[in-house]
């Protein structure tokens, strides 16, 4: 220990500060216990406002995003509010008895976001309700005319069917539509069967309870349906729509990023627009299975074939797995020499833009539930394009046999094979939505029906099926090897 630190007070701080002479400077700091307790009453204080800043901050942005969540909360709440009427008042109190509880707890369980969930929720409920009660009637009945083995034949009825029941959960389709009406039948036979072996007047009991619950449902459902619904069929409907136009996004995206010119830059934000399709599975088969519960509404009648938007979704992602090899490309340390890069630049960017134009224009056909030949014409238009494409492949090697080796040309044959294999999962994604149309019956769009601007885009991809046949005014001379393969 040098010398100044043996001087420093006992109790206190110092600092130790070197000048640009060299020279040092002792500075002494003594902070009290008072003082310290409140540095740190004021750095808590300050972490705890930050911390509610925060989430007020995301409470907001989650609300603004989609005021519909606002919404849900208010329709929940004044569902309540209207249910409780029966517990508040004594005339209704009366009429259903001690159970007017019941009616509270219907609206807090089946309440769903979707039309669709509250009423798979309210049929799964009633049903499993009902059956399980009359079911527990009739079985406690029988074993009250047994006597002493009243209990056992309760208990072994409770045991076999709670096992029967619960196995039955298993199964993929009971699973995906009544999973939730099995647990209530489990619950409302377990609650009806034991009660019942003390309680005389079981009937009126279960009398009670299906009638506030029955009230619960009718709630739930009036304001669900009546009050700003938000149908699952219409959600499945968009985020089919949005899917198709980030994967179209994403492809053109990823193409950019690789043929950038300069170094290697960060990848663009609509780029990685495939994940969210790859993600979508999950979301696409809960809206599509409580989509089938939805009465009609607008174009989307009884027998509406939700099943088709999983098919067009399985479709979407086979596209969007290819698209991920694409961002991979990219990014990856190993990349073709820039003149190889050019002789195929302009290619594989005609190619990624009529993809993009292909999804861009099945996407409008789903949104406004029509079937109009610029698909065929952009999808044509695309086949043109990969043709080109697979000519300027061929002739690559030629053109660059003297001046860059195979080996470095690899990484651009791959880019170039994977927008051929794009193209190709894009005619599957093509075929579902023509299926789509055709089972939900999309209104076929004549000449007349078109608005100026239709118009103008068809008669545009009309004129440019054969872009062979026209000269490209915006892009550089072409190589030699995009010669050879036109020759060819």
């Amino acid at each position: 220990m040098d010398a100044a630190a043996r001087e420093a007070p006992e109790g206190g701080l110092e600092w130790r500060v070197t000048v640009p002479e060299g020279a040092s400077v002792a500075v002494e700091h003594e902070a009290g216990a008072a003082a310290r307790a409140w540095a740190w009453a004021l750095a808590r204080a300050a972490a705890a406002w930050s911390a509610v800043a925060g989430l007020a901050g995301k409470v907001w942005r989650i609300g603004k995003d989609d005021p519909r969540r606002a919404v849900h909360g208010l329709k929940v709440a004044l569902a309540l509010a209207l249910v409780s009427v029966f517990y508040y008042s004594r005339p209704l109190y009366d009429g259903v008895g001690g159970a007017a509880m019941w009616a509270i707890m219907t609206v807090v369980v089946v309440f769903e976001y979707t039309v669709g969930g509250s009423v798979y929720k309210c049929f799964n409920r009633a049903v499993a309700t009902a059956s399980a009660g009359v079911l527990a009637l009739g079985v406690h009945w029988v074993a009250g005319k047994t006597g002493q083995f009243e209990p056992y034949i309760l208990t072994g009825s409770l045991f076999l069917l709670a096992a029967a029941a619960t196995f039955s959960r298993f199964i993929p389709t009971v699973k995906a539509r009544f999973d939730y009406g099995i647990t209530i039948f489990i619950l409302t036979y377990s609650l009806v069967a034991v009660s019942g072996y003390r309680v005389d007047e079981l009937a009126a009991l279960a009398q009670q309870r299906l009638s506030t619950i029955a009230i619960g449902i009718f709630m739930s459902l009036a304001v669900a349906v009546f009050i700003c619904p938000v149908w699952a069929g219409q959600e499945l409907h968009l985020l089919t729509t949005r899917n198709m136009d980030k994967l179209a996004d994403a492809l053109e995206g990823c193409v950019e990023d690789y043929f950038a010119a300069g170094p290697r830059r960060p990848a663009q934000a609509k780029s990685a627009g495939y994940r969210c399709v790859l993600n979508a599975k999950a979301s696409e088969d809960a809206q599509a299975n409580l989509a089938r519960w939805e009465p009609p509404h607008g174009r989307f009648g009884f027998r509406h074939p939700y099943a088709q938007y999983g098919k067009v979704g399985a479709a979407m992602r086979a596209c969007a797995y290819c698209v991920e090899a694409l961002a991979s490309c990219a990014a990856a340390e190993a990349q073709a020499s820039e003149h190889a890069k050019r002789l195929l630049r302009d290619a594989c960017a005609r190619v990624a833009a009529r993809c993009a134009r292909v999804l861009r224009e099945a996407s409008r056909s789903v949104a406004t539930m029509t079937a109009s030949r610029a698909l065929d014409f952009a999808a044509a238009d695309m086949d043109t394009a990969v043709h080109e494409l697979q000519g300027d492949m061929r002739s690559l090697p030629s053109a660059l046999a003297a001046e860059t080796p195979l080996v470095d040309t690899m990484p651009v044959f791959t880019v170039a094979s994977l927008l051929v294999e794009i193209s190709a999962r894009v005619e599957g994604v093509v075929d579902a939505v023509d299926e789509l149309a055709t089972l939900a019956n999309f209104k076929q769009v004549v000449d007349g029906d078109d608005d100026d601007d239709d118009k103008k885009g068809e008669a545009e991809m009309t004129t440019k099926v054969h872009p062979l046949n026209e000269p490209d005014t915006d892009v550089e001379a072409p190589s030699p090897g995009s010669q050879t393969a036109k020759a060819s």
